[in-house]
């Protein structure tokens, strides 16, 4: 059966939701790995660390060996990670005599899976003949949101009927997305995104360009920035605001995701209508005053609705930042989505990690580990401001 780069590009937004299933699965199980596995906060907080941390050292790795087995192979073992890490999630805590050694082990298989997919899928989509590249992106990444809201409304709804105790089964059911994806990407066309005639940028100009390092410096606070809030919204929806676990994912992660995802869309729509760095700049604005407002707070409505507009805010970051330097490196090639990738993740990890740490040195207070997290979007601002000089 031969399948066109319609196709492709739906293969495409199936990868960004395994990567939705990779981030955000686990994080709905905290409060299971705290109360029922008695692993404590700081092995909790380890594990989004090393999760986005594998993710970093393969996006590094990824440009040595992509580019010579192809971006084809390369995307279909990523998924072959993804499904075994996530069925191992649900099986080696059942043989483990110990649980955290056992979900360690799962993390890094699905991240090593979740990295090559982060550096591949949106070279993938962007070398697909469409004609609006930023609209398509933005579109691409919406479905990173789509199956945020998949995984935390459907595995709410199972833990709910099921039982707490069955979440082994449902991570072994997750796997078979990407198995799924498997099976899809070997049977759709997947270009290369330079072609022979093209000459990558080298190391050395991209290393070399103040420009490019602004565009590292946007990548680190937007994955940051997002992910500070995603990881622990769940969480602190359960926790701080003291509601059920079930209506907690989906005040929490849920909303946030969907709020998110609405801003992606809406940005596919009208992003010829629109001044990306400035849409930037105000998103890292409202970011700030989401992050200070949960913080702060006394008022459990209020803090819910902080938690959702900075789903909003953060909607176009990602994507954003992707689009700006394929436009404004168009020989960036293979290294410069790794790299960029390498950089979200970094503020992936950076994000959540700070916001675990600050929490547990201030007696578990989340409220403060969010307050910290607005430095993120400060950053993200100061460095899309510099990014107009830089281009002048």
């Amino acid at each position: 059966m031969k399948l066109g780069y319609k196709h492709t590009l739906y293969a495409c937004f199936i990868g960004y939701i395994t990567q939705a299933v990779v981030n955000n699965f686990a994080p709905l199980l905290f409060i299971i790995f705290h109360s029922q596995l008695s692993v404590p906060l700081e092995q909790i907080t380890l594990l989004v660390t090393i999760n986005f941390l594998v993710q970093l050292f393969v996006d590094f790795i990824s440009p040595f060996f992509v580019d010579k087995i192809g971006y084809k192979t390369s995307i279909i073992i990523a998924h072959v990670f993804s499904a075994a890490g996530l069925a191992l999630l649900g099986i080696l805590p059942l043989v483990f005599p110990s649980p955290f050694p056992a979900l360690l082990i799962a993390v890094i298989v699905y991240a090593v899976g979740g990295g090559i997919i982060e550096v591949l899928i949106s070279p993938i989509a962007e070398s697909c003949p469409t004609k609006n590249k930023s609209a398509t992106m933005s579109l691409l990444h919406s479905f990173y949101c789509w199956g945020t809201m998949g995984v935390v409304i459907i595995s709410t709804l199972f833990l709910a009927y099921f039982g707490k105790g069955s979440w082994h089964v449902l991570a072994v059911l997750w796997s078979l997305v990407p198995v799924f994806n498997v099976l899809y990407f070997s049977l759709v066309p997947v270009n290369h995104l330079l072609t022979e005639e093209d000459t990558a940028m080298s190391p050395k100009e991209l290393f070399s360009s103040k420009t490019f390092a602004l565009f590292i410096l946007l990548m680190i606070s937007a994955g940051a920035s997002e992910q500070a809030m995603s990881q622990w919204a769940s969480f602190f929806v359960e926790s701080a605001l003291g509601v059920p676990k079930a209506l907690g994912d989906i005040l929490g992660i849920c909303l946030f995701a969907l709020m998110m995802g609405i801003a992606r869309v809406t940005y596919s729509k009208a992003s010829d209508k629109l001044n990306l760095r400035l849409c930037l700049i105000a998103s890292g604005i409202l970011s700030i005053a989401s992050y200070i407002t949960v913080a702060i707070s006394p008022y459990s409505a209020l803090s819910l609705i902080a938690c959702a507009l900075c789903g909003l805010s953060a909607g176009i970051l990602w994507p954003g930042v992707f689009s700006m330097a394929a436009e404004h490196f168009p020989r960036g090639g293979t290294l410069m989505f790794a790299l960029l990738a390498l950089a979200g993740d970094l503020g992936c990890s950076s994000g959540p990690t700070l916001t675990g740490f600050v929490s547990s040195a201030f007696s578990d207070n989340l409220n403060l580990g969010l307050l910290a997290a607005a430095v993120f979007p400060l950053i993200l601002i100061i460095s899309a401001a510099l990014l107009k000089k830089s281009q002048s």
